[in-house]
C-alpha cells in the first residue's frame, strides 16, 4: 500500500486524507522511504528533510482528526527546487558559494503552500543558479532522467521533474526562466506549467519589473497542476505583476469542459530554420489530429520568423546574469563552473543601448503573440525538437537530431520555450507520446494572458483523450 500511495495523484490524496482513508504520516513516510531508496540512482534531491516533514505530517494528521478546516493540499508532500527559498531548510542555488545557506524566510509561493497544508520533504537539484537546460552542479553531480539513466533530466528544474515522475513526491515546485520547468517536464513525461506573469508572485526576483522568471507547479497530471496553481496564486505586495490576481478554482472550471468544440488552435512545427526529429514531428502531427477530433479548429501559423528570439534572449538574459553574478565571477571564479562563467562572459560586449533595444524587441514580440491569440484560443507547438539528450551533453556543444549535428543546443533543442517567458503568456507542456528511443515527447499549449483556466481545461481534455498518464518509468533501470 505504501508504494502505491506514492503514485496517487494529489487530487486523489487530498480526497482520501479528508475522508481519513489515508494518513498524512503514512503518506509522508512512504514518499520519504521511496526517495531514500531511489535517490542514489536518480540523484534528484540535494537535501531531504525527513524530520521536519514527519513533524509537519503529524500536525496535519492531528488537524484532520480534530475535524479542522483543511487547506487545498493538506497533508500532501511536495518537493521544492533548490532555487526557491525555504525557511530553515538549506537552499544552495546549486552553487558552492551557497552550500551552507539557510534562508530566514520562505518565498511567497512556499508560504502559500504551507498555509494550504502542503508538506516539504526536500530540495531538488538544479543547475548552478538555474542557468542552463541541464541539471548538474559541483555540489551533487548529474541528475538522471527518470526513464533512462544515460539521458539528461533536462533543466534547470531537473530534480523536481525527476522526483515527480519517479513518484518521490506527488507534486513539486520548479522555476522557469526560459523553459526550466517545461524542458525537464517534457524530458521526464510530466506536466509543467509556466503561468502568466504575476499569477504566482515572485518574491525573489531582483528586477521584478523586467522579470521573465517564474515560480511554477510541476506534477504528473493537469488536475494536480491546477490544484497547485490555485494554492500558489494571488496578489502579493512583493510583485506588481500580481496586482488584481485572484486565486481561481481551476479544477471546477476544468470539470465543465468535455471537448474542444469552438476552440481555435494555431500550430507550428519549429521556428523557421530549426530542426525537428522525425519521431517528434510524427507525434506532434498525431496530437494535432487528436485536437481536431476533440472539436478544435486547427490552423497552421503562416510565418514563425518573429519567434527567432535567440539574439534577443542572449541580450536580455546574459546581461541580467552579468549584473547578478559578475562580481562573483571576478572574485571567486574557482567556485563557479566553466559553463556558467562562459555565459556571464557572453554579456561583456552588450551596451545599455543594446539592452534597451532588446526590451523594445520584447515588447514587439508580446504584441505579436497578443495579435495571434486575438483570433485564436491557443497556440500548439512541440515542447522540444527531440527527446532527452545524453546525460553528458555540453551546454555549448553540438546537439544531434536524427543523426545530424547542430552547432548550438539552446536554439535547436527548445526554441519554443523562451518566447513565452519574454511575453508573459501561460504555456503548459504535457506528455503526448514517446519517441523511437522510448522516451517521452511533450506538447506545448500556449494560452491567452491570465487565461490559465481555459488553458488547463484544454490540456486536461487532451490528456484524458491521449490516455498515457498511467505509463510510468521503470525504476529498476536505476537500481
Amino acid at each position: 500500500m505504501a508504494e502505491e500511495l506514492c503514485l496517487w495523484t494529489a487530487v486523489r490524496l487530498r480526497e482520501a486524507i479528508a475522508r481519513r482513508e489515508v494518513s498524512p504520516v503514512e503518506l509522508t513516510r512512504a514518499v520519504l522511504d521511496r526517495a531514500a531508496r531511489l535517490q542514489p540512482g536518480l540523484n534528484c534531491f540535494i537535501t531531504l528533510c525527513a524530520d521536519e516533514a514527519l513533524r509537519d505530517a503529524k500536525a496535519a494528521e492531528q488537524a484532520v482528526m480534530r475535524g479542522e478546516p483543511l487547506g487545498l493540499l493538506h497533508g500532501i508532500p511536495y518537493a521544492c527546487k533548490d532555487l526557491v527559498n525555504t525557511k530553515g531548510v538549506k537552499t544552495t542555488f546549486g552553487s558552492l558559494l551557497f552550500a551552507d545557506n539557510v534562508p530566514s524566510e520562505d518565498a511567497a509561493a512556499i508560504t502559500r503552500l504551507r498555509q494550504q497544508g502542503a508538506i516539504l520533504i526536500g530540495k531538488t537539484t538544479t543547475s548552478e543558479f538555474g542557468a542552463k537546460c541541464l541539471t548538474d552542479a559541483p555540489l551533487f553531480g548529474r541528475t538522471r532522467n527518470a526513464w533512462h539513466p544515460d539521458r539528461t533530466s533536462g533543466g534547470s528544474s531537473g530534480g523536481a521533474a525527476v522526483a515527480v515522475a519517479a513518484g518521490l513526491a506527488p507534486i513539486g515546485v520548479a522555476t522557469d526562466g526560459g523553459g526550466s520547468t517545461r524542458i525537464p517536464a517534457a524530458c521526464n513525461g510530466v506536466v509543467g506549467l509556466k503561468q502568466s506573469i504575476g499569477v504566482v508572485p515572485h518574491s525573489q526576483a531582483e528586477d521584478v519589473i523586467g522579470n521573465l522568471t517564474y515560480v511554477t507547479p510541476i506534477s504528473r497530471t493537469v488536475a494536480d497542476t491546477a490544484l497547485m496553481l490555485q494554492a500558489m496564486a494571488g496578489e502579493h505586495p512583493c510583485d506588481p505583476w500580481s496586482a488584481g490576481v485572484r486565486a481561481q478554482d481551476h479544477l471546477e472550471a476544468m470539470r465543465a469542459v468535455a471537448d474542444l468544440r469552438g476552440k481555435r488552435i494555431l500550430f507550428a512545427g519549429m521556428p523557421s530554420g530549426r530542426p525537428i526529429a522525425s519521431d517528434v514531428a510524427s507525434c506532434f502531427a498525431s496530437s494535432l489530429r487528436l485536437l481536431s477530433e476533440l472539436g478544435a479548429e486547427t490552423t497552421e501559423m503562416k510565418t514563425t520568423s518573429a519567434f527567432d528570439v535567440e539574439p534577443l534572449w542572449r541580450t536580455v538574459n546574459h546581461t541580467v546574469w552579468k549584473a547578478r553574478f559578475g562580481r562573483m565571477a571576478e572574485e571567486r571564479p574557482e567556485q563557479l563552473t566553466p559553463s556558467f562563467l562562459q555565459q556571464i562572459a557572453l554579456a561583456k560586449d552588450y551596451t545599455a543601448v543594446d539592452y534597451q533595444q532588446a526590451n523594445f524587441a520584447r515588447t514587439r514580440l508580446f504584441r505579436h503573440v497578443q495579435d495571434l491569440l486575438r483570433d485564436n484560443d491557443f497556440i500548439a507547438v512541440p515542447t522540444l525538437s527531440r527527446t532527452a539528450v545524453a546525460i553528458d551533453q555540453d551546454l555549448f556543444g553540438p546537439v544531434e537530431i536524427d543523426g545530424r549535428r547542430f552547432d548550438e543546443l539552446r536554439p535547436n533543442w527548445f526554441p519554443w520555450t523562451m518566447p513565452f517567458n519574454l511575453t508573459g503568456h501561460p504555456a503548459i507542456t504535457l506528455p503526448c507520446g514517446f519517441g523511437e528511443d522510448g522516451l517521452p515527447i511533450g506538447l506545448q499549449l500556449v494560452g491567452r494572458l491570465r487565461g490559465e483556466s481555459d488553458l488547463l481545461a484544454a490540456a486536461a481534455v487532451f490528456e484524458a483523450a491521449r490516455n498515457i498518464v498511467s505509463r510510468r518509468p521503470d525504476m529498476e533501470v536505476h537500481a
